[in-house]
């Protein structure tokens, strides 16, 4: 029960605020409250996509249609992903980790090439179009402009997040064998810092060698020091 508290949590926090800042938060590129609020919603959409993976490994709730349930719902919630696709890609990553047949590994280091084409793999035309549509209907109640910047922007930013401390930073080139079998680095400890940068995900290669280990565990794993694995700065 707690895994689903964790992931309710998560999904009311991210309802509410948004709901908060289009409807409240003025547009005063002067005030510091502003960029608050944009990362505060930025760090809520990597939650989404947090409980959306865990959900993948089955660690939301016991029962895979409850994980199926919630882990569709957050998915959606993050930019009308399909939850099933995310699925099947998900888990070719955790067969093959930075292979040619990982989908979420690019033979280049340029982190903006990488997203790019990171963000191409998982893009769909059902989804562009189940956005456009959410966009438009938004539009009958907020500015253009209220729209980009409070509900575009930040899941922009989240995605970016959970890409570059999910897969960018530790799956980049060098590999050593210190990272086999998994290709995977890890953070160096300090739990404060992991669960701000990606909710503990972060911690990387503990997560490969524990899929089955929800994220909000993973510290746990990291303190077991179980796991003798390159740190990442």
């Amino acid at each position: 029960m707690l895994g689903l508290s964790i992931a309710m949590i998560i999904l009311c926090a991210w309802g509410i605020h948004e709901i908060y800042i289009l409807e409240f938060v003025a547009i005063d590129y002067h005030s510091v409250l502003l960029y608050i609020h944009i990362l505060v919603q930025a760090y809520l959409y990597t939650g989404l996509f947090i409980t959306a993976h865990d959900a993948i490994h089955g660690t939301v709730v016991k029962g895979k249609k409850g994980n199926i349930i919630i882990g569709t719902i957050a998915s959606f919630l993050f930019a009308g992903l399909s939850y099933s696709r995310l699925q099947k890609k998900h888990r070719e990553h955790h067969i093959h980790p930075t292979d040619h047949n990982d989908p979420d590994y690019v033979a280049t280091q340029n982190f903006f090439l990488w997203f790019c084409v990171f963000m191409y793999r998982y893009t769909t035309i059902l989804q562009l179009v189940i956005m456009a549509c959410i966009f438009n209907i938004l539009t009958l109640r907020y500015s253009d402009e209220r729209i980009l910047l409070l509900w575009v922007m930040p899941a922009l930013l989240g995605a970016m997040q959970l890409f570059y401390f999910g897969t960018y930073r530790p799956h980049k080139k060098p590999h050593t064998s210190a990272m086999e079998p998994h290709n995977a680095r890890t953070l160096r400890k300090n739990h404060i810092w992991a669960m701000l940068t990606c909710y503990f995900f972060g911690y990387h290669y503990e997560h490969h060698a524990s899929p089955q280990t929800p994220w909000w565990k993973l510290y746990a794993l990291k303190n077991a020091n179980t796991y003798v694995v390159p740190n990442d700065k």
